[in-house]
């Protein structure tokens, strides 16, 4: 069990510098990208229609916004525009429109260009959230089948850990059999963090205490070291409330409850 929470406690800043790393490149290439097709398309613009010239921007802008983020888009939308009115659009390689179908053909650019990109990223939104719930799922219902399979107690309880670790982002999470130390912030069966009467949207403290139960009674607790200042969704919150009880009803068959 502790080789598993080192080695999670480890790999998640390297993931963070990694992800932060890739959306620099991205919103990097959401500037430079419209600027190059603008500018592969300059031998052409006597001969290419400027609503077509539009159109291949909006292309290029979709492709961002697949790839990147919601600001990543927004910047290929603002460069594709500056880029088109800049090499595309009479008086050329200068910023000053003259006509008023260049004006209104650049407005547009702008308009569908943040628009295509609002779509990709609630798309892309409501995807990551199916996924997740999907993912929650597959933990209850693993921990329900080693439960069916009478795996041993120890073992479901050393998986639940380390799903909880990953569910949570916790540093480190361990079950405790023992009483609650009583100065900790809790996690009730709803979900809710309480600590001194108040609830939290992060795992306020150094130690968060999430109690196992079942029909009532408690046998022990899962004992949870957070990221300082991390918010968790109530969501996770309330999955891992859920995993406890499964845990619950395991140990009420070989263990006495705590008074």
């Amino acid at each position: 069990m502790g080789t598993a929470t080192v080695w999670l406690t480890m790999e998640k800043p390297v993931t963070s510098r990694t992800s932060r790393h890739t959306e620099g490149l991205l919103r990097l290439a959401a500037f430079a990208v419209p600027a190059a097709v603008a500018a592969i398309l300059v031998p052409f613009r006597v001969s290419f229609p400027g609503v077509d010239a539009a159109l291949v921007m909006v292309v290029v802008i979709v492709a961002v916004a697949a790839w990147g983020d919601r600001l990543a888009g927004a910047l290929a939308a603002i460069s594709a525009g500056v880029w088109f009115d800049f090499f595309l659009t009479r008086p050329y390689e200068t910023f000053d429109i003259r006509h008023r179908t260049d004006i209104e053909t650049t407005a547009l650019l702008f308009a569908v260009g943040l628009a295509v990109t609002e779509l990709t990223a609630r798309g892309r939104h409501h995807r990551a959230v199916a996924a997740e719930e999907s993912t929650h799922l597959a933990a209850l219902h693993d921990v329900t089948q080693m439960m069916a399979e009478g795996e041993d107690p120890d073992v479901i309880v050393s998986r639940v850990e380390g799903v909880l670790a990953t569910l949570l982002e916790l540093r480190s999470c361990h079950y405790s059999p023992g009483p609650s130390a009583g100065d900790a912030a809790v996690i009730s069966q709803g979900g809710h963090v309480l600590l001194a009467g108040f609830s939290w949207s992060t795992l306020p403290g150094s130690r968060v205490e999430l109690p196992v139960q079942y029909q009532g009674r408690e046998y022990g607790r899962f004992v949870l070291v957070p990221q300082p200042g991390l918010e968790v969704p109530l969501e996770r919150r309330f999955v891992a409330a859920a995993l406890a009880n499964e845990v619950g009803a395991v140990l009420a068959g070989i263990r006495r409850p705590q008074p």
